[in-house]
């Protein structure tokens, strides 16, 4: 019976020890209980009016112009005159231009019936010439697909490559149409990065470009993945483009974004230190102020938002990224949510930890002030 007695003890140790320790966690939890799951930083921020994963736009980085989203339309419909029309009033507002000239070939990469309407109704068009060359670039890279290289398939390289090949006589084409026009040849560097373009034959095509728009956003953004490590670059050469391009640029060019983007394209850290040090918080007051002096209706102006928005927010300036956020909220297609397979879960969960950091702060000024 002794014996039975003691036994039964040692088996009932262990179950003690889990009483205890569920009790502990429970006096715990009590007294300070852990983080909720997100639940009350998404209502505080559906407080703001801002809005849920689900109602994120994921295709655009800001709400289209009217006249945009009814050209658009037309086109899906397969009516190409209101796009030829508006392209045609834009004119000579390069940013403008290749914004616009950017979806029309998305559009005509997925189904080109329109364009070829176009192109037969009003032959050697400069504007249909240029949608043609966007929407073949558009096709190349969707021909590769979004993959890494090394799960990208023989065939998928070879018509990557082949169509690559058209887009650029589809390019030399448009720009001889309109000489004046610098959108054919920023379509251009994204054949530079799929042939491997040497890094002379790149420049050429630069000074192509900046001999007609010389603080063109789109064009800048594009030659940085030229320059960067995984394409034809490095990090230093990165860098280095981007650093000059901010410093030469005008105030409200946006450029300011480049050496941001040269940053989040290189880090690999896996913490924040990197992205607060003093250079990275000079970065990000230069892009406020960029943003602050540009046009309003800059098709690009969103981008830098979400930008800055993102690098606010690991700087722990809860405050002013919540007021970045709330000029962007709605649609999340823009770095550096773009990267991730969801995009809205992302930046609603680094919105929303904004959120509460931003009214924990207010709260504490509240109570020290009272």
């Amino acid at each position: 019976m002794t014996i039975l007695l003691w036994i039964l003890g040692i088996l009932a140790v262990p179950t003690l020890l889990f009483a205890l320790w569920l009790g502990g966690v429970f006096l715990k939890e009590f007294f300070s209980p852990s983080p909720d799951d997100g639940t009350q930083a998404a209502e505080a921020a559906a407080a703001l009016g801002l809005l849920p994963a689900e109602r994120q736009n994921t295709v655009h980085a800001a709400p289209l112009p009217a006249d945009w989203r009814a050209a658009l339309d037309a086109v899906r419909a397969g009516d190409w005159k209101p796009a030829a029309d508006l392209l045609s009033a834009i004119g000579r507002d390069w940013e403008a231009r290749s914004a616009f000239a950017y979806l029309l070939g998305e559009l005509a990469g997925e189904e080109d019936g329109w364009l070829l309407a176009w192109e037969a109704a009003r032959a050697d068009d400069p504007d249909a010439a240029l949608v043609r060359a966007r929407s073949t670039v558009v096709l190349a890279w969707q021909v590769r697909g979004a993959k890494r290289a090394r799960y990208t398939t023989e065939e998928q390289f070879e018509g990557f490559h082949r169509t690559l090949r058209t887009a650029r006589e589809d390019v030399a084409r448009a720009a001889a149409l309109n000489p004046d026009d610098p959108t054919p040849y920023i379509a251009e560097i994204w054949v530079a990065l799929g042939l491997g373009y040497p890094n002379s034959e790149m420049d050429k095509l630069w000074s192509r470009i900046t001999d007609r728009a010389p603080h063109h956003f789109e064009a800048h953004f594009s030659a940085l993945q030229y320059w960067s490590e995984k394409w034809s670059g490095s990090e230093r050469l990165a860098f280095a483009f981007a650093e000059r391009a901010a410093a030469e640029a005008p105030p409200g060019s946006l450029l300011t974004a480049l050496p941001l983007i040269a940053h989040f394209e290189h880090d690999t850290s896996e913490d924040t230190e990197a992205d607060r040090t003093p250079e990275m918080i000079a970065r990000v007051d230069a892009g406020l102020a960029d943003a602050a002096a540009a046009d309003p209706a800059h098709p690009r102006l969103p981008e830098l938002r979400h930008l800055l928005a993102f690098y606010l927010s690991l700087q722990g300036r809860d405050e002013a990224a919540l007021e970045q956020f709330k000029l962007v909220d709605g649609h999340v297609n823009a770095l550096p949510w773009r990267y991730r397979v969801d995009r809205a879960a992302y930046y609603c969960q680094v919105r929303d930890a904004t959120v509460a950091a931003a009214r924990e702060a207010a709260e504490a000024r509240g109570s020290s002030s009272g």
